[in-house]
Order: C-alpha cells, then structure tokens, then sequence
C-alpha cells in the first residue's frame, strides 16, 4: 500500500505506539491467527482505517512488537554495558543478568510463547528475532573489549552465554523439572559463563 506513512507529530506517533501495544497484547492473548485488524482497531478504540494509515496488515502490527518485546526481554544485557566491570564483581554482574532476565521472561511469558510459535511458522518474524539476537551479542562483544576482555572467537561465545541464560530462563518459567533445582543451576550458570570469558 503507498499510503503508509511514518509519523511526525506527537500525536501520531503515540497513536502508532498505542496500535502496536494493544495489537501485540491482543496478539499475544489471543493467537496470531486468531485475531484481524478490524479486532485490534476495535481492542485499541480507533478505527480500522487508522491502522491502515501505519500498517499495510497485523504481520507489521506484530513485527514491531516484537522489537518492544526483545529490548524487554534482553534489556538486562543491554544494561550490562552500562556496568561497571572488574574481574573482582564478575560473578555478581553475571548472577544479576540472569535473574533479570528471568524475571523479565516470567513477567511476560504469555508474549514469549507466542513469539516462539511464529518464529517457527514465519520467516519474517524468525529474521527480526536472529538480528536483534546478534545485535545484542555485537554490543557485549564491543563492551566487554572496551573493558579489556578480548576473547578469542568472541561473537561466538558471546552468543553461547547468552543461549546458556536464554535456556535457564526457559527451564525456570517453562519447562520446570521438579527434579532440578533452580539456585544450583544459576550458580553453574554463572562458573561456566565465568570460565567462557576468563578462559
């Protein structure tokens, strides 16, 4: 459609901000293909046509909230390279990246398990969350090299650390093994990814 247009004024721009919030909540509660854009109009208390004025269908609605989303849920990382490190609080920044990141899981829990969903159906939606996954790892990589910790391979371990928080967090909120217990294998956590970046 041509007539999509990015907004200037305050008032459009905190409208296209209010479709995307109510859209992917709606989304999320709901189920991708549960909901249209006439619904998320009428959840969001505009008119369909408003929707259309920023987004040519719900697939752009959700994509964005997506990028919401992953700033939320990955913000802990992203905090990281507002902290100051030293090799003596290493352990104490680690163990505080991965409860905040579990926490930020379990807050929004149904939002996450609807994203999975769609990063397994859709390319699209698969895309935006790899490059916001290795733009975080990017910005660890360049903070931690600012800090004088220059690993080898260290995109890639980067993203193991990150995958390893990832997977506890998921273990944590989803998947729950009454036989495992969750403060030891924070712990574990935090010597491994110790160990990745001090070798």
């Amino acid at each position: 459609m041509g007539s999509i247009r990015e907004p200037i004024k305050k008032s459009s721009i905190a409208k296209k901000q209010k479709i995307i919030e109510k859209g992917f909540g709606l989304i999320c509660d709901k189920g991708y293909h549960n909901v249209t854009c006439a619904d998320i109009a009428k959840y969001a208390s505009i008119s369909t046509g408003s929707i259309y004025q920023y987004f040519e269908n719900k697939k752009d609605i959700f994509k964005d909230g997506i990028k919401n989303y992953s700033k939320q849920i990955l913000y802990p990382f992203i905090e990281l390279t507002n902290t100051k490190l030293d090799l003596k609080n290493i352990d104490s920044v680690i163990e505080n990246i991965i409860r905040k990141t579990i926490e930020n899981h379990t807050v929004s829990k149904k939002s996450h398990e609807e994203i999975m969903a769609m990063v397994h159906q859709d390319d699209e939606v698969a895309e935006i969350f790899r490059n916001i996954e290795l733009d975080i790892t990017n910005r660890i990589v360049e903070y931690l090299d600012t800090k004088g910790l220059k690993l080898d391979n260290a995109k890639e371990k980067v993203h193991i650390m990150i995958g390893l928080i990832d997977n506890l967090s998921h273990e944590v909120v989803y998947h729950k093994h009454n036989n495992l217990n969750n403060e030891i294998m924070i712990h574990e956590n935090v010597k491994l990814i110790r160990n990745i970046l001090l070798g």
